[in-house]
């Protein structure tokens, strides 16, 4: 197997719905612009409370890709 390396970045999503949908909105914007997105990692989950509510649902992730060089 050849080497490889992979970067790892930390995004947050949201969603007024769930947690689950937060991560999932982070991961399906993050794939518009990152190729070979591997493996997600939820990191913290939070919420944004109004009026006694919860009203907006985070979930921030770790996020890696391989990581590819100009060099061949």
């Amino acid at each position: 197997m050849a080497e490889s390396v992979y970067k790892v970045i930390e995004l947050v999503g949201t969603s007024t719905t769930s947690w689950e949908k937060a991560a999932e909105a982070a991961v399906k914007r993050a794939s518009k612009s990152i190729r070979d997105l591997r493996i997600a990692e939820v990191t913290k989950l939070d919420m944004q409370i109004e009026d006694g509510k919860p009203a907006v649902f985070r979930a921030k992730i770790s996020v890696s890709f391989k990581y590819e060089s100009k060099e061949k």
